[in-house]
């Protein structure tokens, strides 16, 4: 017989799409607008994804076994990298295990859970919540203290940089780059991309402005007098030439306003440069799903509009998916997404016809729409409602398979 608190950690399992919004939705009440890269603010979603798994673990097994999550180390170092202060990062963790230790008075008292019992497993959670705050604030701290320390040429100008990006006018000497002309951004990891992007600026006759906001990641503009043709550079980036450079390149923008834009696409693009299957990825190639992305409200309305439907079929939808995949990869030709499944026309035909009638509209009213889901699906990325910054959930929202998320860093 099952002990009362698995019983009790399956009940919140359960509830675990109401929980990651209501906790996202106070999170965002507190904090006010979100403020960091996109890297940080898309990594959020492995922090709520561990902190609530770990706080479950814990309360089903009624002892903590392991360290905290190094993804809530990690996002708590990038915290301060972002200059989000440690006292935004503990309010965080205490409003989400607020709402988390209200649920699990809730359910215990649905449940008919003892007394004693249910007392046992808040005071795990109290010391669960001791440890989390001391390990996030020492990382946190410590990098903070790190960064207070640079003082190098590089750090100066990765300051420099910022603040120009911020939209501040200052002295740009030091730079030695000119912001005249034309610039294409670039953000860039690799463990030899510091090294790769100075000899392709190079073979590309531009200028170049290369900074690291981190230990593993590049920021980079390419500049010249005339614009860069993305053909040009995308062949400049191709992986036999860069190893295992990974890139998200802006559009070609001129002066500094230009300057500006193109690394704000660079960083839109760069969770799917970072995360997919191409190492280069051009902007204007996935700004559609560089957008869906950012939006968490949008990628809700676009889940439950089109993917959702699908899952009413036996397999939760998957052979639709899979179909639907294939007939965008194939430029919505039915006979080229045939051969790549390796089954009929008329199959393809069928099961297109088949997610029409699921999804209430005809493919050539929503197909960019569904086509982007599709592909954040396969990121395996689902940004919660009421959140604009992003969590993790699984592909699908089945009984078997509920996302997990809970505190934020």
């Amino acid at each position: 017989m099952r002990g009362s608190s698995a019983v009790l950690a399956d009940r919140l399992r359960s509830r675990l799409l109401e929980i990651e919004r209501t906790i996202f939705v106070r999170i965002e009440a507190l904090a006010g607008p979100q403020r960091g890269d996109l890297d940080y603010l898309l990594g959020l979603r492995n922090t709520v994804h561990a902190a609530l798994g770990y706080a479950l673990d814990a309360l089903e097994h009624g002892e903590l076994t392991s360290p905290p999550p190094a993804a809530l180390l990690e996002q708590a170092r990038k915290a301060a990298r972002n200059r989000v202060s440690l006292d935004t990062v503990l309010r965080r963790y205490l409003a989400g295990n607020a709402l988390l230790l209200n649920l699990v008075i809730e359910e215990g008292s649905a449940a008919g859970t003892p007394r004693d019992a249910l007392q046992r497993m808040l005071s795990t959670q109290a010391v669960l919540l001791d440890r989390l705050l001391a390990a996030v604030a020492d990382e946190h701290s410590a990098e903070a203290e790190a960064l207070r320390k640079g003082s190098s040429a590089g750090t100066r100008r990765l300051r420099m940089v910022e603040r120009l990006l911020a939209g501040e006018s200052i002295q740009t000497l030091e730079l030695r780059y000119e912001l005249d002309g034309f610039h294409t951004a670039l953000i860039a990891t690799g463990a030899e991309a510091r090294r790769d992007l100075p000899e392709i600026a190079s073979a590309l006759d531009r200028n170049l402005l290369l900074v690291c906001p981190d230990d593993t990641t590049v920021w980079a503009w390419l500049g010249g007098r005339r614009m860069l043709g993305s053909d040009e550079l995308l062949t400049g980036l191709s992986p036999d030439s860069a190893g295992d450079l990974r890139v998200a390149i802006g559009e070609a923008g001129e002066g500094v306003a230009g300057w500006r834009q193109s690394h704000q696409q660079a960083r839109a693009a760069w969770p799917i440069a970072g995360h997919g299957p191409d190492p280069a990825v051009r902007y204007a190639d996935v700004a559609i799903l560089a957008t869906v992305l950012q939006d968490g409200l949008l990628l809700d309305s676009l889940r439950k509009l089109y993917l959702e439907p699908l899952e009413v079929e036996r397999d939760h939808g998957e052979t639709l998916r899979e179909t639907l995949r294939a007939y965008f990869a194939a430029e919505r030709s039915a006979a080229s997404a045939a051969a790549a499944l390796g089954v009929s026309r008329q199959t393809v035909n069928t099961r297109l016809r088949t997610a029409e009638d699921r999804i209430g509209r005809p493919l050539g009213g929503c197909g960019a729409e569904l086509e982007a889901v599709l592909r954040v699906e396969e990121f395996g990325s689902y940004v919660p409602p009421g959140s604009l910054t992003g969590t993790v959930a699984t592909s699908r929202l089945s009984s078997d398979k509920q996302p997990v998320s809970g505190f934020v860093a």
